[in-house]
């Protein structure tokens, strides 16, 4: 019964919930948010780099985000790869510092960020839900091999069935929260 791994179940279905938080991360609120940034790439040496890997990326005020560019040649890719990416910001930059000003959002952005955070939240449902698949697949082949009783498979089952539906309440509580916070003025 070496197949049968409910802790292997838990830790994937965690690892969606953990992906959905990460992704809630970079959606923005109104509020500076380093982790907004985290998905920025910069063309630095002929390959695209993570922001936060070529500047020290903090946030000192509740409405600015702040990056220190370490390499000087670095902050005019730095600045286009920003405005590039479609995060509806405009750095200003001071020397070796891009200070990214956060506009407070309108109420068509609100709503638009708030369906973008229904769909991550449906995205990590789906995969929970492949995973309490893969787990009722295998506990279905073990019965059937007769390394597992009815009565074993079952209960079994019903474990991953819990499972499944304690991370689901985590993915929509999360939600919940997010979209809450995206519709505060």
């Amino acid at each position: 019964m070496a197949d049968f791994d409910l802790d292997d179940i838990k830790r994937r279905m965690d690892g969606a919930f953990a992906a959905l938080k990460h992704e809630f991360g970079g959606l923005r609120t109104g509020r500076a948010s380093a982790g907004l940034l985290d998905s920025v790439q910069v063309d630095a040496y002929g390959a695209l780099t993570p922001l936060n890997q070529i500047g020290t990326v903090s946030v000192p005020e509740a409405r600015m985000i702040s990056v220190q560019i370490w390499d000087k040649s670095m902050v005019q890719a730095a600045d286009k790869a920003i405005r590039n990416a479609g995060l509806g910001v405009n750095p200003v930059v001071d020397g070796q510092n891009l200070r990214i000003p956060i506009p407070p959002l309108n109420e068509e952005r609100r709503a638009e960020l708030a369906k973008l955070a229904g769909r991550y939240a449906e995205q990590a449902r789906i995969a929970v839900r492949n995973v309490r698949r893969d787990g009722m697949e295998t506990l279905k082949r073990l019965e059937k091999g007769g390394e597992l009783s009815e009565d074993d498979q079952k209960k079994k089952s019903g474990l991953v069935q819990s499972a499944t539906d304690a991370t689901i309440a985590n993915v929509d509580q999360a939600l919940a929260a997010k979209e809450e916070e995206i519709m505060q003025v």
